[in-house]
């Protein structure tokens, strides 16, 4: 099958989006499909010969500018995606891209999957502090993007839920992201030790994401400062970057002289991080599908994070750590887990309860909707009202530029 991803963010930006579509892409490569991934011009790309990665023409997106969104190559993605006689369309975002999507699939008469990878109503902060887009407007926003596709993919339950309370008619799977499952690498974990001089008996704690607001990396450090109190070598290692960096700093600065923060690592050196850590940290409450989770769980590092359905269905045993319901509780979980884990009550993950969460699981039941959605009649795509597509396209042109600039200014 020739098939189609399009996303507003993809290598090298950094994300769990980003690593989630890769995964994917080369899962169904593996299985001997023919993948071509449709993204934003990106100043940093080293890809530019490779010809299975289109990019669109793009500018930074406004009050989030290491993400990017494009401004114009639907024509371009049409003629490539002729060029390369795909299938079949899968989206991962509900704008820029999403939308070029949405108009090859109309033009070629061919189906489109899209996957809801983000609950925005926990990120409008974003943009322009909430002004633009409020939590109410986000509901109505993916009603009319999501009810135009012909199946949509969830990662979690809680994510199917609240796709169908914003009245989404359309056909709905629920394929929770899959990972690789890494071999343990004792060479490179080593020398991570020595970098950063880590003693036999520290106890590392592991927070990996993106810094920024929605992920309530404050709550770790606040409950960072109780852990130390009962776990004297305990330290905690920040890996990623972020707009929430410095202040992140300054708080952890004030708080303890045992957490570091290392920055944004190579995709290729995530797994060494988490094989070197005891315990991984999380206080999020916007992660839909959880990709780090996922990716702990692989390396074999037990988790706390805050409790909900999607989580306690990936926690069938008491191997993959612990849930806590309230951010007080959040001290008292790790330090009880890591209690239990010293005393020899909890076992390390086993190998074979990883095959649900395999990258070879999730490009299997993504490929089998795939064929039931390409066995069926065709969506009626891109029936929006012509009352409704200039608001839309004025709404994209206020997200890009910001409501006080007018769309001359675009490159």
């Amino acid at each position: 099958m020739n098939i189609g991803l399009f996303t507003d963010t993809y290598f090298p930006q950094v994300s769990g989006v980003s690593t989630s579509i890769k995964s994917l892409r080369d899962e169904l490569v593996r299985q001997g499909h023919f993948v071509v991934i449709f993204t934003t011009t990106d100043p940093n790309a080293t890809d530019r010969a490779d010809e299975t990665i289109i990019r669109l023409p793009s500018i930074p997106f406004v009050s989030f500018e290491d993400r990017r969104i494009a401004y114009a190559g639907f024509d371009k993605a049409l003629r490539a995606a002729r060029r390369f006689k795909l299938d079949l369309i899968h989206t991962h975002t509900e704008f820029s891209l999403g939308l070029s999507g949405l108009y090859v699939a109309s033009r070629m008469k061919i189906p489109v999957i899209h996957t809801y990878h983000t609950l925005y109503e926990k990120y409008t902060h974003y943009i322009l502090d909430g002004d633009l887009i409020q939590a109410k407007h986000v509901g109505a926003l993916t009603k009319l993007f999501c009810n135009q596709v012909d199946g949509i993919i969830v990662p979690s339950e809680m994510t199917y839920e609240k796709l169908r309370e914003y009245g989404i008619k359309s056909d709905i799977r629920v394929i929770p992201t899959g990972v690789k499952i890494p071999v343990y690498n004792d060479t490179r974990v080593q020398a991570l030790k020595e970098r950063y001089q880590v003693a036999d008996n520290d106890v590392l704690f592991l927070s990996l994401s993106r810094l920024s607001k929605e992920k309530s990396l404050d709550k770790v450090i606040e409950a960072f400062a109780e852990i130390e109190q009962v776990i004297p070598h305990a330290r905690l290692l920040f890996v990623g970057d972020g707009p929430a960096r410095e202040e992140l700093e300054i708080q952890a600065q004030e708080t303890s002289n045992k957490i570091e923060f290392v920055g944004e690592v190579n995709h290729s050196e995530v797994s060494d991080y988490y094989q070197l850590c005891d315990i991984y940290l999380n206080a999020s409450e916007s992660e839909t599908q959880g990709l780090t989770y996922l990716e702990a769980f692989a390396n074999r590092l037990p988790i706390i994070a805050k409790r909900n359905p999607y989580l306690e269905s990936l926690m069938p045993e008491a191997c993959f750590g612990e849930l806590f319901d309230e951010e007080r509780s959040l001290a008292q979980t790790a330090v009880y887990f890591h209690q239990e884990m010293e005393e020899g009550h909890i076992m390390p993950i086993d190998t074979k309860a990883l095959n649900a969460i395999s990258v070879e699981t999730f490009g299997n039941r993504v490929m089998t909707y795939y064929q039931d959605v390409s066995g069926k009649k065709k969506h009626s795509l891109f029936n929006i009202p012509d009352i409704v597509m200039p608001r839309l396209k004025n709404l994209i042109r206020d997200v890009v530029l910001g409501p006080e600039k007018d769309s001359s200014e675009m490159p």
